[in-house]
């Protein structure tokens, strides 16, 4: 337990040097946004130096937009998925603040494609861990489990203004330049882990009603326990059926693992659910 918590830790402070080396090394002085609150805090920073004479870091003003998230996510969310937030925004801060601010190549594309895969590497990493980054990934928690919105239209209207305001504010290429770092950020973080929304699990076990047990103690999630036969042994198995949020992934690996490290289990992406689907506070009729 140790190692594994030991190990989020280090991966979740690696992802955190790499946002920083990001938008440091490439994006910062290319006028090229990040997304999610990385981007709104850099965009900002750029705003008050450029139209009011205000001296104030992206790292600063990323750890204070993220302070009302994570009195959010404390209370709503979980502290263990809260305090991985916390680590991984504390480090990107000191990380930017200590990194100097520097311009590896003055063509404009390269620090949009660089800094958008480094930055998806770093993100990818800390979710596929379990791990949170901060920011939207806490909002999105929160309104996933309570009122189950369409996460990916909030990180769309938040990339979608830092887009207008850098086109309006600087120049319209540096716009399209930011379209392109999300896109090249969002497809990294895709390959590691997932942006769906939700995912399907199959899980095909000899336990499944210490499996369930387990899975309920940890999620808030309804799952349909379904009889199963092997077609090549005829062995009889039963199928737990659910639909989790990308961000309980993790969870769910290692409450397999622990239960029964031989189950065989698929994930697919899930494109769109109707009818029920379970929210906190809600009970299974």
């Amino acid at each position: 337990m140790f190692f594994i918590e030991a190990k989020r830790i280090i991966v979740v402070i690696f992802g955190a040097l790499l946002m920083a080396i990001s938008l440091n090394f490439f994006l910062i002085n290319a006028n090229v946004y990040a997304s999610g609150f990385s981007g709104a805090a850099q965009l900002v920073s750029s705003i008050l130096n450029d139209q009011f004479g205000v001296s104030l870091s992206t790292g600063i003003l990323l750890l204070l937009f993220n302070i009302p998230v994570f009195i959010l996510g404390w209370f709503k969310v979980g502290r263990g998925f809260t305090i991985y937030s916390i680590i991984s925004v504390a480090f990107t801060t000191l990380f930017l603040e200590v990194l100097p601010v520097l311009s590896l190549s003055n063509d404009i594309i390269l620090n949009a494609v660089f800094g958008g895969v480094i930055a998806g590497v770093g993100v990818g990493l800390s979710l596929k861990l379990g791990a949170s980054t901060g920011g939207m990934d806490i909002v999105a928690m929160v309104l996933s489990r309570l009122q189950d919105k369409p996460i990916g239209t909030y990180f769309l209207l938040l990339n979608g203004i830092i887009i207008v305001l850098a086109g309006f504010l600087y120049e319209p290429e540096n716009a399209l330049y930011t379209m392109v770092a999300l896109y090249v950020t969002t497809s990294v973080i895709d390959m590691l882990h997932t942006r769906h929304e939700k995912v399907t699990a199959m899980i095909i076990t000899h336990k499944a009603d210490k499996l369930q047990q387990a899975i309920h103690e940890k999620m808030v999630r309804g799952i349909t326990i379904v009889p199963a036969k092997g077609a090549y042994s005829g062995e009889e198995k039963s199928m737990l059926y659910l639909v989790i949020t990308r961000y309980e992934l993790y969870d769910l690996e290692k409450i397999i693992n622990d239960v029964d490290s031989q189950a065989f289990t698929n994930v697919v992406q899930t494109v769109g659910i109707f009818g029920f689907f379970r929210r906190e506070g809600e009970a299974v009729k």
